[in-house]
């Protein structure tokens, strides 16, 4: 079987699995997860960690110095830049108009007291941006900050740059690093369908049913937005003329595992592998926007903020202002660009947007109870917006050839 066919079967094989522990053998759950599921899933998130730090300095690093000038860097850095935003801010108002129709506060019942939270304070814009700038290059890599080490690529590409013919034996040694590092990942990859089979039937298996028969309206309703931006991206795709089938298919071994890990860093090298192999992306562009689109492309996050604000603000009655919206909007945009790529990121920075509309941090403790079962959507919609962008960039690109060619040529 093609990874794509494993990967499916061993996330299907998971949720059945899952189920059946959970509805049938509950008494062996915590047993079960605590020394078999658990440690087999972080061991494999673990594998695919080990590899993610090192192949997005090094796709950097190959990539923007493959491209011929500077002029071309910027160039692509601002298109990628334009539809991220303008990708986010259409996911921003799927899920607040999603959340809006159809209500999910107000079909919460009696869950009794909902328990105040100690949330952390998420980062200001302002904090948010000095802190992509690193104190220690080597703290970046040891903590896996992907934004500090995309920063850091950056001034290692500019430094090669300047140093001409110098830099040679250090181009050519990354170069090295990054073929291998790719081989490294090809052995890591062939464990993935054990390692999402562990990680989603220890989700189903140890989620309560209660709960979520409770909060249906609202795990649906964030479904139900994921789907519709999905649905947009592939109209999107349409409309540039690349084919949403032939999109899907070649990703299809990087959502699987998306879904299965709600990773969009555990998804990254796989990611660029499709992109290159499978979608037959130029090399450059793929290694330079998908390393990116996974620090920053946050669809998934943007919907969920804007879904769980309304949904708050719905269970405490609050009525919303139009300048609570704005600052919803707003919070939520930046939050989308600063979410880390890790399960359980976007309940961190719930804060930020709840704090900023002025609405109840309660609201955080509810919605925490089933936000595992909702973190691989929306890990997938992450994904699958980055790639998508990354694609559109390649089409803007090669047509962006194309004319310049029948301009010389006339």
């Amino acid at each position: 079987m093609k990874l794509s066919t494993k990967i499916t079967v061993g996330l299907v094989l998971g949720i059945i699995f899952g189920i059946i522990l959970n509805l049938f053998f509950p008494q062996f759950v915590p047993k079960l997860d605590q020394y078999v599921l658990t440690p087999v899933g972080k061991a494999f998130l673990n594998v695919i960690q080990f590899v993610v730090v090192p192949i997005v300095f090094t796709s950097l690093i190959v990539g923007f110095s493959s491209i011929g000038n500077s002029e071309k860097v910027g160039r692509l850095t601002w298109k990628l830049i334009f539809l991220y935003i303008m990708t986010n801010i259409l996911a921003l108002v799927i899920g607040f108009v999603t959340a809006y129709i159809l209500k999910p506060g107000k079909t919460v019942g009696d869950l009794g007291e909902v328990a105040a939270q100690e949330a952390p304070e998420g980062q200001g814009i302002i904090d948010w941006l000095v802190s992509i700038i690193p104190t220690n290059p080597f703290a970046a890599f040891s903590t896996g900050n992907l934004l500090q080490i995309i920063f850091t690529a950056i001034l290692f590409v500019i430094g090669i740059r300047m140093a001409g013919d110098r830099s040679k034996p250090f181009l050519s040694f990354i170069e090295s690093f990054h073929g291998i590092i790719e081989k490294i990942t090809f052995i890591a990859l062939k464990f993935s369908p054990i390692g999402v089979f562990a990680l989603i039937s220890s989700v189903i298996a140890t989620q309560g049913f209660d709960i979520v028969q409770k909060l249906i309206m609202y795990i649906l309703g964030l479904i139900i937005a994921i789907v519709i931006m999905i649905i947009a991206y592939a109209f999107i795709l349409s409309l540039i003329k690349i084919s949403p089938i032939r999109f899907w298919k070649s990703f299809q071994p990087t959502f699987g595992i998306a879904f299965g890990t709600a990773s969009s860093n555990a998804a990254l090298p796989v990611a660029i592998d499709n992109g290159k192999s499978a979608f037959n992306m130029q090399e450059e562009i793929a290694g330079f926007a998908i390393p990116l689109g996974t620090a920053l492309k946050r669809d998934g996050a943007c919907i969920m903020q804007t879904f769980n604000a309304l949904f708050v603000a719905q269970l405490f009655d609050v009525h919303l202002t139009g300048t609570q919206i704005v600052a919803i909007i707003i919070s939520a945009l930046v939050v989308s660009f600063s979410t880390a790529g890790v399960p359980g990121a976007g309940i961190i920075m719930m804060s930020t947007v709840l704090t900023a509309a002025d609405l109840p941090l309660a609201g955080i403790a509810l919605v925490a109870g089933v936000d595992r079962l909702t973190d691989g959507f929306r890990t997938l919609l992450n994904v699958v917006g980055n790639t998508a962008n990354a694609v559109m960039l390649n089409k803007w690109e090669e047509k962006g050839s194309v004319d310049t060619n029948q301009k010389v040529s006339q």
